[in-house]
């Protein structure tokens, strides 16, 4: 199953908690979107994880499912992944 997980997480260490579990689980597409591909157990593991670590009161996650054909056709303009302008890099 393929599916978009956006999350809006209002506490910086619940976020990084969810960030790292989607980093599991999924590719990232933009700072709190992923993009995920796993079958259903595997998906309802990744869902457990993350209400572990949420507060639904305060956090919310959506998850978009996206059929075969509609995944085929999707359309991208501009970068093709994510790149975090906040990570550490270096120049040689």
């Amino acid at each position: 199953m393929k599916m978009l997980v956006a999350y809006d997480i209002a506490d910086p260490i619940r976020l990084a908690r969810v960030a790292k579990i989607m980093e599991d689980y999924g590719t990232r597409v933009q700072k709190s979107i992923f993009e995920v591909s796993a079958r259903k157990g595997i998906f309802l593991e990744m869902k457990e994880r993350i209400e572990r670590v949420m507060e639904p009161a305060e956090d919310g996650v959506k998850y978009f499912p996206l059929c075969e054909k509609c995944a085929q056709r999707v359309e991208l303009i501009g970068k093709g992944c994510y790149i975090d302008p906040d990570a550490e890099y270096y120049i040689y």
